[in-house]
């Protein structure tokens, strides 16, 4: 088959959303707005497939992060990628070649409706950290790049979030909902116990259960030094220290350690509980 034809049927293939459900039309609509305001005339030529995934667990400044690649020359951030989003608990119960393909296919369509393909698109969705091997399988010339925060510190800002407070009726903007009920990331033998648990505790679970997924990533970013360790990442990510150090100057630590005056004494023992032997392990003892 020559290329014209195989091109055409990729074209094909990352327009066919006409029989997706009305939410899904919604979600690639607002995704490929928010991109196409950001990539201007800039992705209209070439094709880039170094992307950048920025995984780990929400409220881990994942947002910040991505942000600021998103701003160096030559990329663009793709932001919580709305579709991908709706999919993830689905595409991470998938055998890996089958969840890269289905990934591909709903990053491609967002980068070329959003006119951002000749762009390095910096993706960061939190639960993409669960499929992440299917990430750098779909786009082997990509990067991931894992933020890691203190969990207790994590804890405090899910904790004012709300989100899995049991009164929480409503959802996300991918239509996945807050509250108790366990997500698709709680292991199957736990299921019931995750909704008995406390608040902390499940947001202690989030934070460890992210982390765990996330670390397959090669690059690691703590929170606590983001921004020099952002521009050691330079080289890795082939850009200039310079840019990194400018996109990462924003960035303010006065959240770090608010743990010690946020968390109750039982609040503590039940993310230590949940949480302590991955605290230890990443030296947040």
């Amino acid at each position: 088959m020559d290329s014209d034809a195989r091109g055409g049927r990729g074209l094909a293939r990352c327009l066919s959303v006409a029989s997706a459900p009305v939410n899904g039309l919604r979600n690639y609509a607002a995704g490929t707005v928010r991109v196409a305001r950001r990539a201007g005339w800039r992705g209209l030529l070439g094709r880039e497939e170094r992307l950048v995934f920025v995984v780990g667990c929400p409220r881990s400044g994942t947002t910040f992060t991505g942000s600021a690649f998103g701003s160096l020359e030559g990329f663009v951030d793709l932001d919580e990628v709305t579709p991908l989003k709706a999919a993830l608990p689905r595409l991470a119960g998938l055998p890996k070649p089958e969840a890269a393909r289905e990934l591909r296919t709903i990053l491609e369509r967002v980068r070329l409706l959003g006119l951002a393909r000749g762009l390095r698109g910096v993706e960061q969705t939190p639960e993409t950290s669960f499929v992440l091997g299917a990430a750098l399988a779909a786009y082997p010339q990509a990067m991931a790049v894992h933020v890691v925060r203190d969990g207790r510190d994590v804890v405090c800002s899910l904790l004012e979030r709300g989100w899995f407070r049991a009164s929480r009726g409503d959802a996300d903007d991918a239509g996945h909902a807050y509250g108790a009920q366990p997500r698709f990331w709680v292991e199957p033998e736990r299921r019931d116990e995750f909704a008995r648990v406390s608040e902390a505790r499940r947001a202690a679970w989030a934070w460890r259960r992210y982390v765990e997924a996330a670390s397959r990533a090669p690059l690691e970013l703590r929170y606590e030094t983001l921004r020099d360790g952002a521009v050691q990442l330079a080289g890795a990510l082939e850009v200039p220290a310079a840019g990194l150090a400018r996109a990462f100057a924003g960035f303010h630590g006065e959240s770090i350690g608010r743990w010690r005056d946020e968390l109750t004494a039982e609040q503590l023992a039940d993310v230590e509980a949940e949480a302590g032997e991955t605290l230890q392990a990443l030296g947040y003892g």
